[in-house]
């Protein structure tokens, strides 16, 4: 085996600090949320996996599979820290996360695909831009940015693939870090699901940067 494939192989214990330090950066980002949008929001235990690139819509797949359809939001993040993340609600909790938004003085219109449009991209960059940002400042990423979410909206649970989300998750021959958790906003009922991809290119230095993690304390 080759010296580059020793360092860019994760072990349980990564896994398991990997985890740990998105529960800290999770928890972080959750009151960062409150404050931004006044509501509460639970974010379950993150899980991670290591698996192929080829394999990530499968696993997102399974776990979204009690669901029809999905309103998705994808945005990539770059820094020492890079990847994909995909925020992916029910398509029926739109209305209600147009509700965040709402001000009571002037009622939503219940038909606005415009305004549904961009309160998934809004709420997609928020939590997105929160949970990413926090997991790099615990990694001591200071260089992490983001590129503009993109909605893909109604997606088929049953036709869920890298074909109709992105190419770049139909590759055989890379690796992936997937992290994962599902979050409630309580007071309007919605549930969601967000998964964070880390690029295979990325992998030693998380390796690393999870090592440094844990000689802190």
């Amino acid at each position: 085996m080759k010296n580059s494939e020793v360092d860019t192989t994760f072990s349980k214990e990564d896994a398991a600090i990997l985890e740990e330090v998105m529960n800290i950066a999770f928890g972080k980002a959750s009151s960062d949320l409150a404050r931004v949008i006044d509501i509460q929001i639970m974010l379950n235990a993150p899980q991670v996996e290591i698996l192929k690139t080829e394999e990530l819509m499968r696993w997102i797949k399974q776990d979204t599979e009690s669901y029809q359809t999905l309103s998705m939001i994808e945005q990539n993040f770059w820094g020492k820290y890079a990847g994909t993340a995909i925020l992916a609600f029910p398509s029926a909790a739109s209305k209600g996360l147009i509700s965040l938004f709402d001000d009571d003085d002037e009622p939503f219109e219940a038909d606005n695909p415009l305004l549904e449009r961009e309160t998934l991209l809004e709420v997609g960059n928020i939590l997105i831009g929160a949970c990413v940002s926090k997991v790099a400042e615990l990694l001591d990423d200071d260089e992490v940015s983001f590129s503009p979410p993109r909605l893909i909206p109604q997606v088929v649970v049953d036709n869920l693939s890298g074909a109709n989300i992105s190419p770049k998750f139909d590759d055989p021959d890379k690796m992936a870090i997937l992290m994962k958790t599902v979050f409630h906003l309580q007071e309007k009922d919605v549930k969601g699901f967000l998964f964070m991809i880390a690029s295979d290119d990325s992998m030693k230095w998380l390796k690393t940067a999870l090592q440094n993690f844990m000689a802190k304390f």
